[in-house]
């Protein structure tokens, strides 16, 4: 990969987080999770990497062993996303070179992620909470350089509410990707997606 998840964040802070997905299908973003619990997911991961990861920084969710940490490595992918702050999980990721993305659900979370090593920490469930108020509330105490990435019920309309107080980035689900969702399908949602980014760009 040649660019870091840092600049890839900076160009479109938006990671597309592919459940269900095949070895045969794939995506037009930047950063692309295959969580753990799709069919075949090391499969798809590896089939990944090795077509397009000198383009795109790919990557698995759902991580929650270090038994699983170590299949990643080996399929020379290099961003881990877990549901939830494992510190031991995220230090063992940095030491073996990948780029760590972990959920938290609090602020303590937050800053165990943070002093962990963590590139970037993702609010999951985002849905479950009144997430506009959280997001602002907590971006009065973490740093402003983080990578605070609400996830689940992010859409492209509401993209721009987040940004406003104080989210970075984002993890896309099934507003942008279903199981069997067709390509075109998937390609409008992309496309969605980009152009809210860009009109908050404006």
């Amino acid at each position: 990969m040649k660019h870091s998840f840092d600049a890839l964040m900076h160009e479109f802070p938006m990671v597309a987080i592919l459940r269900g997905i095949k070895p045969d299908e794939a995506a037009g973003f930047r950063l692309i999770e295959v969580p753990l619990n799709s069919p075949d997911a090391f499969t798809s991961i590896r089939t990944l990497q090795e077509k397009f990861g000198d383009q795109v920084l790919i990557g698995a969710g759902t991580v929650l062993t270090m038994g699983q940490l170590t299949e990643l490595v080996d399929t020379g992918a290099k961003l881990m996303v877990c549901p939830h702050t494992d510190v031991e999980l995220i230090k063992a990721a940095k030491v073996a070179g990948l780029y760590a993305m972990p959920g938290f659900f609090t602020a303590s979370e937050a800053f165990a992620a943070l002093h962990a090593g963590a590139d970037a920490v993702k609010l999951f469930p985002a849905e479950a909470l009144p997430t506009i108020n959280v997001v602002k509330a907590l971006g009065a105490v973490i740093p402003a350089e983080t990578w605070l990435c609400p996830v689940g019920g992010v859409t492209p309309d509401n993209v721009a509410d987040y940004l406003n107080v104080g989210a970075r980035g984002f993890g896309l689900g099934s507003a942008l990707y279903k199981k069997g969702q067709s390509v075109e399908t998937t390609k409008t949602n992309a496309e969605a997606f980009m152009n809210a980014w860009k009109a908050y760009k404006k």
